[in-house]
């Protein structure tokens, strides 16, 4: 069960401890593009030479783009000879067979891809992906060698029923009762507050720090060196308050990383 104790995790806005560049020893930060269902050839080879020529040499983040299936070939190659790596968007939990318009961690891993987001809020609405079907994804993925981005959070409902801490516990759960917790230390998470995806509003510091802090007791001594992530519309005029958090390693971007200056913006504000 819960304690009680991690719903007063969350001190005030003004009490929420910042770490400063200079004094932090935090992990490195990772900055994710996912483009959804949006772009076409012309387009992404526009976005892609503008978002390469603004993130050239040695960086202090890591940097990944997720496409759309069909342009990950297109990705890889406008990306080779960059820093920036390629990710897809999902995967299938079988690892092949008759399952039409399913693609699997094999093909993604035969196209040089690195990373997979698992579980992302619109998978799980619109697709009704199940918390075990999650968990057999993430299975999938590291089956190939690929990252997962494992992907949980909250609705409106379950935050205002002060439910939040229960629903990411859960989702969590799944994963842990089928790989266990040690294969985190090859994994991502992001933790995306589903009512603020696409809202345009965003979580406190203090709302977004109390559930890092969480995840990393839940993920045991691996806590410390798993990076979570924070999805739920950041943009280039709140990147580096959130960057500046101590358990927030980086951003999940949406519609931010289909501008090429928001999205640059946004990976140098968490170097």
């Amino acid at each position: 069960m819960l304690k009680s104790s991690w719903l007063r995790l969350a001190p005030a806005l003004g009490e929420v401890l910042l770490l400063t560049k200079a004094s932090n020893t935090k992990r490195r930060q990772l900055v994710v593009g996912n483009w959804k269902m949006n772009g076409d050839l012309r387009e992404n080879a526009a976005l892609l030479k503008a978002i390469t020529a603004g993130w050239q040499g040695q960086h202090g983040a890591d940097v990944v783009i997720c496409p759309p299936f069909p342009y990950i070939a297109q990705t890889v190659d406008a990306l080779s000879g960059s820093s920036i790596m390629t990710g897809a968007q999902t995967v299938s939990e079988q690892e092949k067979g008759a399952y039409t318009g399913e693609v699997s961690a094999a093909m993604l891993a035969d196209l040089n891809c690195k990373f997979v987001i698992i579980g992302h809020n619109e998978r799980r609405r619109m697709q009704r992906e199940s918390d075990q079907q999650v968990a057999e994804k993430f299975v999938q993925t590291q089956r190939v060698g690929l990252i997962p981005i494992l992907c949980v959070g909250e609705s409106l409902d379950d935050r205002e029923a002060g439910k939040h801490l229960q629903t990411i516990a859960r989702q969590l759960d799944a994963v842990f009762e089928r790989v266990g917790k040690a294969v985190f230390s090859d994994a991502v998470l992001a933790y995306e507050p589903v009512w603020a995806v696409g809202t345009g509003k965003t979580a406190t510091p203090a709302q977004a720090e109390e559930v890092h802090q969480f995840m990393r007791a839940q993920l045991g001594e691996l806590g410390e060196k798993v990076r979570i992530l924070y999805g739920g519309s950041v943009k280039a005029h709140n990147a580096e308050q959130l960057f500046a958090l101590a358990d927030i390693d980086g951003a999940l971007l949406g519609g931010a990383s289909l501008d090429a200056d928001e999205f640059l913006a946004i990976c140098k504000a968490a170097e």
